[in-house]
């Protein structure tokens, strides 16, 4: 099979949309995640007149439609530093918005905890819940932000120091990195 190279360069580019496509669209579904999440926890009565069937397909078609475009536009413009200052703000925004969503819900949880313990007069409840919330909000921040914080660091690479040795070296790295986001959404 004979290509020529003019063709092997839209294949790539075609697969490296793809790719980022992919990147961006796994990243908004753990911001959606966490926003569903919220409204079931805080209008756990109201949940299913919010939340429709018809709500939750314009999301998910959204949120395609918007990492096709945006990776569409990234990989043309790949070049660009405001292209990708703009994925650094993207992913930024969805760690902050994960943070204060998950760490609203704790605290939550952990009001009502303190109510029920204060109710039967057992604290040993109210340290162990408190404790269990704890550690599964440390462990799912905790592996987002190690699966996906050495593809972001990359990015910030290439935007501060593109030719320092250190920076070149860490860039040999790259499919180790979408393979840890890849592990994100396995874990």
């Amino acid at each position: 099979l004979v290509m020529r190279p003019s063709i092997v360069r839209h294949m790539d580019s075609v697969i490296d949309m793809l790719i980022c496509s992919s990147v961006v669209s796994s990243l908004s579904f753990l911001g959606v995640i966490a926003v569903d999440r919220y409204i079931t926890i805080f209008y756990a009565l109201r949940y299913h007149s919010i939340m429709t069937l018809q709500r939750a397909v314009v999301t998910m078609a959204s949120v395609w439609l918007a990492s096709t475009v945006s990776s569409t536009i990234l990989i043309t413009y790949y070049r660009s530093n405001t292209i990708l200052l703009c994925l650094i703000g993207f992913f930024l925004f969805m760690l902050v918005l994960m943070l204060v969503l998950y760490i609203h819900m704790f605290a939550l949880a952990r009001h009502h905890l303190r109510s029920i313990s204060s109710q039967q007069k057992q604290p040993t409840i109210y340290r162990g819940g408190s404790l269990k919330g704890a550690i599964t909000l440390t462990i799912l921040l905790g592996v987002f932000f190690i699966c996906w914080g050495p593809f972001f660091f990359h990015l910030i690479l290439i935007v501060t120091c593109p030719t320092n040795p250190f920076c070149t070296c860490f860039f040999s790295y790259f499919n180790l990195f979408l393979i840890l986001i890849i592990c994100n959404s396995v874990i």
